[in-house]
């Protein structure tokens, strides 16, 4: 912001007289003890190394983003642009990565200076604002902390020259000031394909999400008395409390699905009861303080035992996950453990006289009629982001093979609808998901959640321990 820019304040805020803004501008110590380097620190130079031998010569500019609007003039709480994160190991609002080979230092972070007391931004502007928003730390601090240069944001317009490229979609004041490229999806496409392989500071992120993970399942079951007097909600918010208490958060939106909620894909209403008759489908993940994500889903009979018909679906969903999870191994097709999966659920239909044809009929690319009762696909890359590197070029994800460090998700499914007239009575309503978050090693795979109850009898015994 210009000093000669208003601060951005609300109607319903008092007006401001001379003296109190000359009375506010002096008198503060600004000085701090240095923080601790970050741990990724040393792992962001070479990244951004590697993202500008993809495009020599060329200005790449990568924004955190802002806080986006709820409603009104408020606004959600922040979570930084993963790209950025993983550029520079930092996650502040406003803050803008400028790589640009033609200066010596090849990178820079543009931000809010914590040491400005020049306009009374700090104290009135609700947007920018230190008293609204929290303390900044120093330029100097910063840098020590990122191992990157920074430079005030007032200063970013002079840096987006003629010819930078832009991760758009993340900060629409960044996309205002350079006019779009079609190179520009390119650059979203490679930060892509680069963050498809983890390393060792990346794994082992994932893995402590995972633990945060099973710990809020844990507290879940053990309150499963006040989740049948609850519903729903209260399995939403018992993970999210240990989500907050030591994480950043949860990785996604939770589904607490119960009975025919399960049938809906991403059920996050939550808002229902549960009884005991009901299986309870939940997928939830936590965010690290790192911004890693887990992604872990549980199907649990809310009675604490299955029936017989919902033990008969839940092994048919575990033999497939277990088949997914064989198939996958460093230069596997991402997809085989798609199909391996799907071919154990179209048998496992054709078991419950379900498909209209036979199994091979029924998986022939011409037909897949099995997938009215599978609908999606069993899995999905996993970090930053809980469905991560999205714009990865098409042949390396999803129709590339599988590399040592990838991480991935392997989730089948099977989703009866409580309309379907096609499926017995007792199974109308009910939905099942397994989901394990895995590590590509040169071995095969490190199954991260694998201490979670997850078969039938786990599962019965979980809730008979809780």
């Amino acid at each position: 912001m210009s000093s000669t820019e208003p601060p951005a304040t609300q109607s319903y805020d008092p007006p401001v007289s001379q003296a109190l803004a000359d009375f506010m501008s002096q008198g503060w110590d600004r000085r701090l003890i240095k923080p601790a380097r970050l741990p990724v620190a040393d792992a962001t130079a070479p990244r951004r190394v590697r993202l500008t031998e993809a495009f020599p010569g060329r200005r790449l500019v990568v924004p955190a983003g802002a806080p986006p609007r709820r409603s009104g003039d408020q606004k959600y709480r922040f979570r930084a642009e993963s790209d950025h994160v993983w550029l520079t190991g930092w996650a502040e609002p406003h803050s803008v990565l400028v790589v640009d080979p033609a200066r010596p230092e090849g990178a820079t972070l543009f931000r809010l200076d914590g040491e400005r007391r020049d306009t009374d931004e700090f104290w009135r502007s609700r947007t920018r604002g230190e008293f609204w928003n929290g303390r900044r730390l120093p330029h100097a601090v910063v840098e020590y902390m990122t191992g990157i240069p920074c430079r005030d944001l007032d200063e970013l317009g002079p840096a987006l020259a003629t010819g930078s490229l832009v991760l758009r979609g993340v900060d629409s004041t960044v996309d205002s000031k350079v006019a779009p490229s079609v190179e520009d999806v390119d650059l979203a496409r490679v930060l892509s394909d680069l963050r498809l392989t983890k390393d060792q500071y990346e794994i082992e992120q994932l893995r402590h999400a995972v633990e945060i993970t099973a710990r809020g399942f844990d507290d879940v079951i053990s309150e499963w008395t006040q989740v049948l007097e609850h519903g729903e909600r209260w399995i939403e918010g018992t993970f999210e409390r240990r989500a907050r208490l030591e994480g950043n958060g949860v990785g996604y939106a939770s589904i607490a699905a119960a009975g025919a909620h399960a049938t809906t894909l991403h059920w996050i209403d939550n808002s229902g009861s549960v009884a005991e008759g009901q299986l309870v489908l939940m997928d939830m993940g936590v965010e690290a303080e790192s911004l890693y994500t887990a992604d872990i889903t549980r199907t649990v009979p809310a009675a604490g035992m299955f029936t017989p018909a919902q033990r008969a679906v839940y092994e048919i969903v575990e033999r497939a996950q277990d088949a997914g999870m064989a198939a996958v191994r460093p230069g596997a097709p991402f997809r085989a453990f798609h199909h391996a999966a799907t071919e154990v659920l179209a048998q496992g239909l054709a078991d419950l006289e379900l498909l209209p044809c036979s199994v091979d009929e029924a998986l022939d690319p011409s037909s897949q009629v099995y997938r009215r009762w599978t609908l999606c696909g069993t899995g999905h890359m996993l970090g930053l982001d809980v469905h991560d590197c999205g714009n990865a070029t098409f042949d390396r994800y999803p129709e590339g093979q599988l590399e040592v460090g990838y991480a991935l998700t392997v989730e089948p499914g099977l989703y009866f609808q409580p309309d379907d007239l096609l499926v017995p009575p007792d199974l109308r309503g009910v939905g099942i998901r397994i989901e394990d978050d895995l590590i590509v090693t040169a071995e095969g795979s490190v199954n991260l959640s694998a201490a979670l109850p997850r078969t039938v009898t786990q599962i019965e015994a979980w809730f008979a321990n809780a």
